[in-house]
This record gives structure tokens, sequence and C-alpha cells, in this order.
């Protein structure tokens, strides 16, 4: 019997999770696909020249439809994190944050509803839908910033890789981008054979209610673009008309046409506007870990609080963008999702 060759490169200075071999998970900034983790593994980094770009062999898409192919891509590290860790029982409360898992990948999304039978809602921000999960089939959803998780895991319970692969395969029934990801150089020729969230045709409980009476001619909303260097921002506006089915016309009330002369119009679909979420007075200093949009450069940038400086003052990362900045407490506010015609605000999870 002849050996195999190993797959992998000799270890690096890079930091664990990006040293070859090692299981990751992955997020895509394809369209239809952002807010999802798939796993995979270090292959190698592919060139001295792109230090921050690494080689990795996902671990359930592939190349072809018959699956014989793992699919592998070179990858912004920005967009590698290790395995999310996840407590080996829990019990998930209306309103949290968590990772559903559905098409091989962790969506994620927000808990909208306890069921009778013991799965619940979980609610899909960029897609606006609405799935039906078991309990099985949820994790809390955590971020990796500065080489740590948060939120943490409460005490040392986590699910063992053997008990992770258990499970997933009972299953088998989520302000301006870096440069380094405006200059994707693999973005136009991936070839994933996977399903998106949206459109997959595997749809389970999907609804929607008419917003007739929210979006109408002079109503005043909040609209979001799916542009580069604008995901997770919101901006106020004024519809102007109804331009067709679910299309608005909106004029901003703060950005400006390119000579100035006008405040900007542009069409948006109903996936991607909303009415002005209602104030919600914070009596207290916001904490750490709240979900907050934070004001800058004319718009609402969802974030979370990652460090109390003061009384007044804040750190707060996005996501998106993997950035922390400093706000006043005057510049926050508490972050609300418009749900099915509600809003949901994230200290209900704790009135829970």
């Amino acid at each position: 019997m002849t050996k195999r060759k190993p797959t992998t490169a000799p270890a690096t200075n890079d930091p664990p999770h990006l040293q070859p071999g090692s299981q990751v998970e992955i997020s895509s900034n394809d369209p239809g696909f952002r807010g999802s983790w798939y796993t995979g593994v270090i292959i190698k980094r592919p060139s001295s020249k792109k230090p921050s770009k690494f080689l990795v062999q996902y671990t359930h898409l592939f190349e072809d439809e018959a699956g014989t192919t793992p699919l592998r891509e070179t990858i912004d590290a920005v967009d590698i994190r290790p395995l999310a860790p996840r407590e080996s029982t829990r019990k998930f409360k209306f309103s949290e944050e968590v990772d559903a898992y559905y098409n091989d990948g962790w969506w994620e999304g927000v808990i909208t509803k306890e069921l009778e039978n013991g799965n619940f809602h979980v609610y899909f921000k960029r897609s606006k839908e609405q799935l039906e999960f078991g309990e099985e089939q949820l994790r809390l959803h955590r971020e990796w910033i500065n080489g740590s998780w948060t939120p943490p895991l409460a005490g040392d319970e986590q699910v063992k890789e053997s008990d992770r692969a258990v499970t997933e395969a009972k299953m088998k029934f989520s302000k301006v981008v870096t440069q380094e990801k405006l200059k994707r150089d693999n973005a136009a020729s991936k070839k994933k054979s996977k399903s998106g969230l949206a459109g997959s045709g595997e749809k389970l409980r999907s609804s929607k209610i008419t917003m007739d009476k929210f979006f109408c001619k002079g109503a005043h909303v909040e609209v979001t673009s799916d542009e580069d260097g604008f995901e997770g921002a919101w901006f106020a506006g004024t519809i102007v008309k109804v331009v067709g089915k679910d299309r608005y016309l909106v004029q901003y009330e703060s950005l400006r046409t390119d000579d100035d002369t006008d405040f900007l119009k542009e069409d948006f679909d109903d996936l991607h506007i909303r009415p002005c979420p209602p104030e919600i007075v914070m009596a207290d200093r916001f904490q750490k870990l709240d979900e907050v949009d934070a004001f800058y450069n004319d718009g609402w940038w969802v974030g979370v609080i990652s460090k109390v400086l003061s009384d007044s003052k804040y750190e707060v990362y996005f996501k998106a963008t993997k950035e922390e900045m400093k706000f006043e407490h005057s510049e926050l506010r508490l972050h609300q999702d418009w749900i099915n015609g509600k809003w949901v605000a994230a200290f209900q999870a704790l009135k829970s």
C-alpha cells in the first residue's frame, strides 16, 4: 500500500485557526449567501504576495453535481474563523439571535416564536423569510472578535467534535468594507453546488404580510442596500411614489446627488425598506454585548457594544466590516428588527 501525500502545507506563523489542516468556518459575500457560514479546512496560503488570502477546502460543498470533488476557494482571512462553540444543551428564547443549520451551512437569524411542538420559528433578516427549525438545528449566534468568541461560551460546556459531526449528519435531511474584500478576484468565477436560503425551492414555512398600509406616498421610512460598503446600514427617507408591485421610489433625507443639487432618489423593493423604528428611551447606559445602531456618515449602522468606556462612551463592533469604533451615548440607539409587521427589540429576549 502506498502512502498518501499530505494535503496540507507545513505550519506557519499565522493564528492557530489559520494553520494548514485547521477546521474552520467560512463566510460568503456572494449575493444570496451573506450571513451564512460553511465548514471547511485550511489548505495553505497560496501566495506570499497576498498574505491575507488562504486556500480552503469545503466539507459539504462540491465542484461537481455528483459530490465527488470538494470545492476549493481562495478566501480572505477576515471571512475565516474557528468552528463556533456550541452548548451541549440550551433552552432558546424569543428574540435570541441564533445560527440555524440549513442546506449544509449555518445561517444567521432571530427566533420569533416557540411552537407547541418544541420547534422554533426563525426569521432571516436578509431574505425576509421565516422558517421552522428544531432545537438540535440551532446554536446561539456568536461573533469572532479579536481572537475570542462574543458572547463567550457559558461555563465549559461545549459540544465535542464527535457530537457535532453526529448532529450535522442527523440534520442532513448568518461603513466601508476593507480594500481587500472589494478586490475579490475569485467572486465572479465561483462555482458552488449549494442552495441558498432564498429561492432554494425548499422553503419550509415562509410568511409575508402586505405592507401597503406602512408604505404609501409620503411615508417616512428607512432603506438599506446590499452594495459593498453599505451592508448593515439604514438611511432615512420619504416614499415619493409606488413604482410597481412591492417597489417604491424613495428620496433620502440626508444623501444628496453627485452634483449636490437635490436629495438622492432611488428605487427599493420591500426587502430593503421598513418604517422608521419607534424610539426606545434608555434610562441607563448600554451594556456590553447590547445590539445597537450607531449613527455614522448619515446612516444607522448595526453593531454590538464591545466595550463600555464610560457612562456616555462605548466601543462598537461592526461584524460586516470587522471594525471597532468609538461612539457617544447620544449617537446610539437600541437595535430593533422589523419582523412580519412588528418591531422586535433585543431586550425582549431578556424579558422572556
